[in-house]
């Protein structure tokens, strides 16, 4: 009877509204499915293209200037420490970062002008180097971040995530030993773009919501990749007919690394404390005894809805979001991107490394097994690449396992990987590596066992 008298008093209905109105909003914005363009994509993303459409042929100059404008600031304030940016907390962490930071956003803006301006060697500002991360990867990035920061909100402070929490946190404890609230990370990834599941992470490591651990092992594992550039990737093998049995495959590939990845190291290694050191007391999501699931899903996010005084706080704390991706991260994607591409494209690196996966090929009776093998590797760099060297190859066996594993790796530096170290999300590019190869060697016998059931 009291919960029911709690129930229709004035300041529980104000809160049902705050939790319901925003969290639907968002749920629409960043997880809702529409058909766009004959494809499947999310309301976020058609507002990204819309950006991009409207600012067609502009939006390149525009991450020049962002990339420029953020390099020239933080070698200001780095040079003369003006106390106005040094006092400010948010201010400090965008133009004041630690040396290697530093360094990685000049080479960043230094990149970004020879590629604009097509100046210096080629193979920094050629087509499949920095003009391919430039031209193609950042502008649909600046249009993400923009709307993705600023409505992030909606998601995470208004009870969305304590109520899904709650809903799921007897699935993913036990499965991926992760909290329940990070099912929302991996839809909105899966349905709209992998950018917006570590911009999400990031922001909740940041917040001391997930652990040194679960930030970790959600930006690696569960920044899935999105059903659109799927479509994509499977289309530049001339397999589109097979999408269906493809993306299954992905789907079981992926659900087996995310169970096993994240027991080994260096995933395992990673700490459960949050950002500031300080270890979790209990487990939010634990649903007491005596309470139903979703009753104390609605509970938990009524209470973080009453949380919310201010809407203004609200909007700010978006902009921010906005502002800390587009120019902390942008300049980092160049920089790490381009020099992933220019290995990949000038040097055999890749290509020395795939050959230890020849036995593993041809155990797994991939045909081709030689050629394949360059394509496993030069995923790390980017995604897009495996699919474009496979193209030539005859066997639609091969060209498939290759297409999905591509896929299923999930870690690149032209996007997820430059994202990754750009965030807040503890990992080093050196892990970053192990996890992709670990991935590699986990989904490649499933991907195979199912190549070999449909053909």
């Amino acid at each position: 009877m009291q919960e029911q008298a709690l129930t229709t008093s004035p300041s529980r209905k104000a809160n049902w509204l705050m939790f319901f109105i925003p969290s639907f909003l968002g749920v629409f914005l960043f997880m809702a499915p529409i058909q766009y363009q004959d494809a499947l994509t999310i309301p976020i993303a058609v507002l990204a293209k819309s950006v991009q459409t409207l600012f067609d042929g502009m939006l390149t100059t525009m991450v020049t200037f962002v990339i420029t404008l953020a390099a020239v600031a933080t070698l200001f304030t780095k040079t003369l420490k003006p106390r106005a940016i040094l006092d400010n907390r948010f201010l400090s962490g965008l133009f004041n970062p630690s040396l290697p930071w530093f360094v990685v956003q000049q080479l960043g803006a230094l990149f970004v002008l020879m590629t604009y301006f097509k100046v210096g060697p080629a193979m920094i500002h050629d087509g499949a180097t920095g003009g391919l991360v430039l031209n193609d990867l950042l502008p649909v990035l600046l249009s993400v971040f923009i709307f993705a920061g600023l409505l992030l909100p909606l998601l995470l402070n208004f009870g969305l995530l304590e109520f899904v929490g709650a809903l799921f946190t007897r699935i993913m404890r036990p499965l991926f030993n992760l909290p329940g609230r990070s099912a929302v990370n991996c839809i909105a990834s899966w349905l709209g773009d992998g950018s917006v599941g570590v911009l999400m992470t990031s922001k909740q490591y940041e917040s001391k919501i997930y652990t040194e651990r679960e930030a970790a092992v959600i930006g690696t594992t569960f920044t899935a990749v999105s059903i659109t550039f799927s479509l994509v990737v499977i289309a530049q093998v001339n397999l589109e007919h097979m999408f269906v049995p493809f993306y299954l495959t992905v789907c079981l590939a992926g659900f087996v690394a995310a169970v096993i990845v994240p027991r080994l190291p260096p995933l395992s290694w990673k700490k459960d404390r949050f950002i500031d050191g300080t270890a979790p007391t209990e487990d939010l999501e634990a649903v007491p005894a005596g309470k139903s699931v979703i009753g104390f899903g609605l509970e938990q996010a009524l209470e973080k809805a009453s949380e919310v005084t201010s809407l203004r706080k609200v909007l700010k704390e978006g902009v921010h979001n906005a502002v800390d991706m587009v120019f902390g991260v942008l300049p980092v994607v160049m920089a790490i991107g381009t020099v992933a591409l220019i290995i990949a494209e000038n040097t055999p690196v890749f290509s020395i490394l795939g050959k230890p996966f020849i036995p593993f090929l041809e155990l797994l009776q991939i045909p081709e097994a030689a050629a394949a093998s360059e394509t496993i590797v030069v995923g790390f760099a980017d995604m897009f690449l495996p699919s474009i060297l496979a193209s030539g190859i005859e066997s639609d066996l091969t060209r498939f396992v290759i297409a999905a594993m591509s896929v299923t790796q999930l870690i690149y530096m032209s996007e997820i990987g430059a994202l990754l170290i750009g965030s807040k999300i503890p990992v080093k590019p050196w892990e970053l590596f192990l996890i992709f190869i670990l991935r590699t060697l986990i989904t490649l016998p499933v991907i195979a066992l199912m190549g070999h059931l449909i053909f």
